[in-house]
């Protein structure tokens, strides 16, 4: 069980801690978070909502960052909001200033030395506004982009995925809180499924034991090889695709099913029900229920 007030850094090593990891969903609207909240009350799991920079633009950073605070105070929910994967030192700052719990820099596509020396700064400047922030880094680059089904199979090559020693040098160097190394996954669902790399997820782990690992692309991977990752050190988990997945499906077939219908909350209300249920296979897959 958790403190009275919602500590995302406190959830996340209790997870590591007890070989279970924390979920992190991405929204797009009120719908997509409306259905993320009512499966984390159902299950009563800790989870972390997730803006990209797209998302963030389109929703409003503050605005984003309101309407969890709100949520959070209202219904004593243990969710926090994160910057997901901010390209830039200027939108990782932005979502600093904003608010938000948690911010994702992630510049994995960088020589090391220029990604190390660009997150130091955010986990300097994060620190400077409140030690509760949690800042993510990136080692190793997942080879795809976009959060999407892509027809064809899709190889990810050795070179890009996560080395022990660079991951230990850019935890020692940064002090970031939480770690994503490249293992093998991918953004989006690949016509193939993506092998996660176990041995490596364990190597790092022990090589950096208290910091948090996170695994980005869980919507393209197996149930059990998520399971292992776990087993082996990671804590916290991201799906997407999975979630949009279910929420574009619904909505189609609730058009489909209502061609007359100009009420938008009526025809949403099936796409609550399709992500929180998705939402609510993951937090179970993940061992997070029951947890807060």
């Amino acid at each position: 069980m958790t403190s009275a007030k919602p500590n995302l850094k406190e959830i996340l090593s209790q997870a590591l801690a007890g070989r279970w990891a924390v979920p992190h969903f991405n929204i797009s609207d009120m719908a997509m978070l409306k259905g993320l909240i009512e499966a984390a009350a159902e299950t009563r799991a800790p989870i972390m909502i997730g803006t990209s920079e797209g998302e963030s633009d389109f929703l409003g950073r503050r605005a984003a960052m309101a309407l969890v605070k709100a949520i959070r105070k209202e219904l004593g929910l243990s969710i926090f909001i994160n910057a997901d994967h901010c390209h830039s030192m200027a939108t990782a700052k932005a979502a600093i200033d904003a608010g938000y719990d948690s911010v994702h820099i992630d510049l994995s596509k960088l020589p090391l030395e220029e990604n190390i020396a660009a997150t130091k700064e955010v986990v300097g400047y994060a620190l400077a506004k409140s030690p509760m922030i949690s800042v993510e880094g990136e080692v190793g680059y997942l080879v795809t982009d976009s959060s999407q089904v892509y027809k064809q199979a899709i190889t990810v090559p050795k070179e890009s995925l996560a080395k022990v020693e660079e991951a230990v040098r850019f935890v020692e160097e940064t002090a970031v809180d939480r770690l994503a190394p490249a293992v093998g996954t991918l953004h989006g669902i690949a016509a193939n499924v993506p092998n996660i790399d176990i041995e490596r997820v364990h190597a790092i782990s022990k090589a950096l034991r208290k910091t948090i690992l996170v695994l980005h692309g869980g919507s393209g991977a197996l149930d059990e090889q998520i399971k292992k990752a776990i087993a082996a050190g990671i804590a916290n988990v991201h799906f997407s695709t999975d979630i949009r997945l279910a929420y574009t499906a619904a909505l189609r077939q609730s058009l489909a099913e209502h061609p007359d219908e100009t009420t938008p909350y009526k025809l949403l209300a099936p796409v609550v029900l399709a992500v929180k249920t998705k939402a609510m296979e993951k937090i179970k897959l993940l061992g997070a229920a029951g947890r807060v």
